[in-house]
């Protein structure tokens, strides 16, 4: 079950952002750092080179600047097999960065780098009709909605893959600060997720959009909203997940606790969950259950190392953890 393998055909589309993560090379606030380390980042691009480690490398649709950065980007990507055909560069503009560091409480923060860059001028009808025809699952994430034109991009992207029957998975990935009214968050991702058909989320994620604070309600309360599946992450104490009986393994409900690995740095952890789960539903596991578990292997995996890709593992890798566990 948990070989390696590559498919012929693309299976899946991730669409996104991919951006540089700039980490303080020793401990201690960014503001005091004198050397920073550049890693490959963005939500998206993180949920597709995790997808191709694991054996199902996708389609990216993502958007570079012609700039070092951008190259580098392409570069990381192309080496981990992730397809490139909607790999766009835009001469004119720069690929965004981000500062990974921690606030005054420990707390993992990022700073964004991101007005008017390549990485967020994604445009509304770029991915033809004829590529949806092609995939099964089509997976977005939410820092693109937060800015035009990638904002109508993603909404119009989502609509179309719903129209070709793909699935459609949808991670909020909620920046508050990078959107200019709480109200256009709110109204934005209440569509967003009225698009979607399986929804990976926190407690903390939707909280301007959902009053509940307990995770069967939250869970509930997302179901009401149109997705037959939602998955809710724990950290490290693992993740639950609720499908209603539009589900194609459901109705269902699943709850794992989590797995014990020596935790380096926590970037990325969540796109890693998003690429097991997106495996484990399009062929890897067999019901609900299995695919909480798969998925949390691959989160949990993807901690051990310093950057969100650094620490994406194998297929093997994660069968190894997956089968110990069972």
């Amino acid at each position: 079950m948990f070989e390696d393998a590559y498919m012929d055909e693309p299976q899946v589309l991730v669409a996104g952002e991919a951006l540089i993560d700039l980490f303080p090379a020793t401990s201690g606030p960014i503001a005091e750092a004198e050397t920073l380390r550049r890693r490959a980042g963005g939500a998206p691009a993180n949920v597709a080179v995790a997808l191709s480690r694991l054996g199902h490398p996708p389609l990216l649709w993502t958007r570079l600047g012609d700039d070092p950065f951008g190259e580098h980007l392409a570069s990381v990507l192309a080496e981990d097999g992730v397809r490139e055909a909607l790999i766009e560069t835009d001469p004119d503009r720069k690929t965004a960065h981000t500062l990974v560091g921690q606030d005054a409480d420990g707390d993992q923060s990022f700073t964004f780098f991101a007005e008017k860059t390549a990485t967020f001028a994604m445009e509304p009808g770029a991915v033809a009709d004829e590529t949806l025809e092609t995939v099964e699952w089509v997976h977005v994430g939410g820092v693109t909605l937060h800015t035009e034109p990638s904002r109508s991009a993603t909404l119009e992207l989502m609509e179309r893959a719903n129209e070709y029957g793909c699935t459609v998975s949808f991670d909020p990935n909620t920046r508050a600060d990078l959107w200019p009214e709480e109200s256009v968050l709110v109204e934005t991702l209440d569509r967003a997720i009225g698009l979607a058909d399986v929804v990976k989320t926190d407690q903390e994620d939707l909280a301007m959009l959902f009053e509940e604070s307990d995770e069967d309600a939250l869970a509930a309360a997302v179901l009401e909203r149109g997705p037959h599946t939602v998955m809710l992450t724990r950290g490290g104490d693992g993740a639950m997940a609720r499908a209603s009986e539009g589900a194609p393994w459901g109705p269902a409900t699943a709850e794992f606790g989590g797995y014990d690995v020596d935790v380096v740095e926590t970037t990325g952890a969540g796109d890693a969950f998003v690429a097991g789960s997106i495996a484990g539903f399009t062929g890897e596991c067999d019901s609900l259950s299995e695919t909480v578990r798969y998925a949390s292997a691959v989160g949990a995996l993807a901690t051990t190392e310093t950057g969100a890709m650094d620490g994406l593992p194998t297929a093997n890798e994660v069968g190894k953890l997956f089968e110990d566990s069972a």
